[in-house]
């Protein structure tokens, strides 16, 4: 066994930090941020190692930011090759700082090649984001995959100790292939520490004849395919609140019957009022 007082390479820090990093809760990346600061105690190695990191989780998380006021997402989808991200609806696009989740440096850029197609379904995801969502975001992109559609949203509660977020993804193919993954992601930590994370995949078909019925046809699929997900996920954390999480311990004490906890209160008066 290795000696504790072992010294860790420098590379060894990098990837715990990283792993720390890719692992934070939603809504808690500061939080965790912080903590392997202290860990680390060595600033310039944590930015310079981790950077990547940094940027993954935003990436992954469909962090969003402000631009000119309007919501656009970060994501692996809108990041160019010279590490700036596009905002395919203002046309525009920006550095992004990582750590303190700020835009700047914005700059013109060009339509896709798509942008018919791309637009009538940004349209529509608007409109679907507007009337299923709290408070969601959802950006489109054209890519050489096909026509993306990203979707977030969130609801952070610290002060109730837990922290939750909704994401999907759908990737519209030339030939009408419609690829669809969607995730959760909770975290409930008050006198504990419980994390949900779960996905699900889905594979459609629709007609690309026509750009708006497209558009249409798409977020029928979605619509369908998040209330079934949301449904099938209630429906399981129901029956395991009866199964699973009761297995989990004694319906009763070993004696096989209920404490009776106000005679119990009586006694402890009672040798009180004794003393």
């Amino acid at each position: 066994m290795a000696d504790y007082d072992e010294e860790i390479p420098a590379e060894e820090k990098v990837k715990i930090a990283s792993d720390f990093v890719l692992n934070a809760p939603p809504g808690e990346f500061n939080e965790v941020f912080n903590d392997v600061r202290v860990l680390l105690a060595d600033d310039g190695l944590l930015k310079e190692g981790a950077a990547e990191a940094f940027v993954q989780y935003n990436e992954d998380s469909f962090t969003p930011a402000q631009v000119d006021g309007a919501k656009v997402l970060i994501t692996s989808h809108g990041r160019q090759a010279d590490g700036r991200y596009v905002d395919p609806k203002s046309k525009q696009s920006f550095n992004f700082d990582h750590l303190r989740k700020e835009v700047s440096d914005l700059e013109a850029a060009e339509p896709s090649g798509n942008e018919a197609l791309r637009a009538a379904i940004e349209a529509a995801a608007t409109e679907y984001i507007g009337e299923h969502y709290h408070s969601g975001t959802t950006t489109v992109y054209d890519t050489d995959a096909g026509v993306v559609v990203c979707i977030e949203d969130h609801k952070y509660q610290p002060q109730n100790f837990w922290n939750g977020r909704w994401r999907s993804q759908w990737v519209v193919e030339s030939s009408g292939t419609v690829t669809g993954t969607l995730w959760v992601q909770v975290h409930y930590y008050e006198d504990g520490n419980v994390q949900l994370n779960s996905s699900k995949q889905v594979t459609e078909k629709i007609s690309l004849g026509d750009h708006g019925a497209a558009a249409k046809q798409l977020f029928k699929v979605v619509l369908e395919a998040e209330n079934a997900y949301q449904t099938a996920i209630s429906e399981n954390y129901n029956a395991m609140s009866d199964t699973t999480f009761k297995a989990l311990r004694r319906a009763l004490p070993i004696t096989r019957s209920k404490v009776d906890w106000n005679k119990i209160m009586t006694y402890n008066v009672a040798k009180d009022l004794k003393k």
